[in-house]
């Protein structure tokens, strides 16, 4: 009862029911929901503070940044996604209307920001592109690689631009994207809105990925292993939180001796052997399914896809007196 109380308590404003709306649409920052609602940061902070204190609203901090979303478990979720019924008046529905206007201008903003990024890193990102096979060539034997396979909730380690979460979201029911950079997250966070399925975008590091144990069905690590020093303690967290049958589908370089992506795109490592991922994918509990290479300029592609250990993968145990029965039988 006393939860149930302290939501209506939290609802009971003008302002904070416009924040329920504008962040069933879209998770938003505190800087953009001031510019939405005309609003300065202090007092837009300070609802916020409310909602999230009564369980309605999460922040995620990325670098200098916090972004806002309606918690989806409890209570909370049951009448927030009844939100559409309520009674709004004919001034409270034009007051939704024009927040929705404002709201609208945010996503342009987004888009911007991200095509000026774009702008400005085309010519490094088209440099390294061009050592290798097509990228939509790579996506499509990603794809079929993993075709029929439960992909349940994905986790794209190293997102960058989203692409990888972009080409999945037909085939997974949930994402969560992982990023280091606030910068990419944010270019993300444009591309990925009205995706068919929750995306999550989040700000951690491969070697300490914010996630429970066993709790990812599948995850993407598409051109990243190579920014680890410790490539194999990259594998060894991602193997922590998949399920026991989950999957797991690298994409990196084979070796090659390209010392100028060292300098050019901070590569770590040039590139990995089948022997080098086979033996992390072992000590990781994974076992190596497939391989696939690629072909084509300086640089040749591979693809990696391991499955997470189970029960069923374990040998039979000894019973005591297996052995003289088998010794008998034979």
């Amino acid at each position: 009862m006393t939860e149930l109380l302290d939501i209506f308590r939290a609802l009971a404003d003008p302002t904070r029911l416009r924040i329920v709306a504008l962040l069933r649409e879209m998770e938003l920052a505190i800087g953009e929901l001031a510019v939405v609602l005309e609003q300065s940061q202090p007092r837009v902070s300070r609802h916020v503070r409310i909602l999230a204190d009564a369980g309605i609203v999460e922040r995620r901090r990325e670098g200098s940044w916090v972004f806002l979303r309606i918690v989806e478990e409890g209570p909370v979720s049951d009448i927030i996604a009844r939100a559409d019924e309520w009674p709004f008046s004919a001034r409270e529905a034009l007051v939704v209307a024009h927040d929705a206007r404002r709201l609208a201008a945010v996503r342009i903003d987004r888009v911007a920001a991200a095509e000026r990024y774009f702008a400005e890193h085309a010519a490094e990102w088209d440099a390294i592109r061009s050592r290798h096979v097509a990228e939509s060539e790579v996506e499509a034997a990603m794809l079929a690689m993993v075709a029929g396979r439960r992909l349940g909730h994905l986790l794209d380690i190293g997102t960058g631009t989203g692409r990888m979460a972009e080409i999945f979201a037909p085939t997974v029911r949930r994402i969560t994207a992982l990023d280091r950079s606030p910068d990419m997250l944010r270019i993300a966070r444009a591309k990925l809105a009205g995706q068919p399925v929750p995306i999550d975008l989040v700000q951690g590091d491969f070697l300490n990925l914010p996630v429970a144990d066993a709790s990812i069905d599948s995850i993407v690590i598409h051109q990243a292993l190579h920014f680890a020093h410790e490539p194999d303690r990259v594998i060894a967290e991602a193997s922590r939180v998949l399920r026991g049958g989950g999957h797991l589908l690298v994409v990196d370089f084979a070796p090659h001796e390209d010392e100028e992506l060292r300098t050019l795109a901070a590569h770590a490592r040039l590139g990995f052997s089948d022997a080098q991922i086979r033996g992390w994918f072992a000590s990781s509990g994974l076992l190596l399914e497939t391989t696939q290479t690629l072909e084509g300029g300086e640089l040749a592609v591979k693809l990696w896809l391991g499955r997470r250990r189970s029960d069923e993968d374990q040998p039979p145990v000894a019973r005591e007196g297996d052995g003289p029965r088998k010794r008998l039988a034979a």
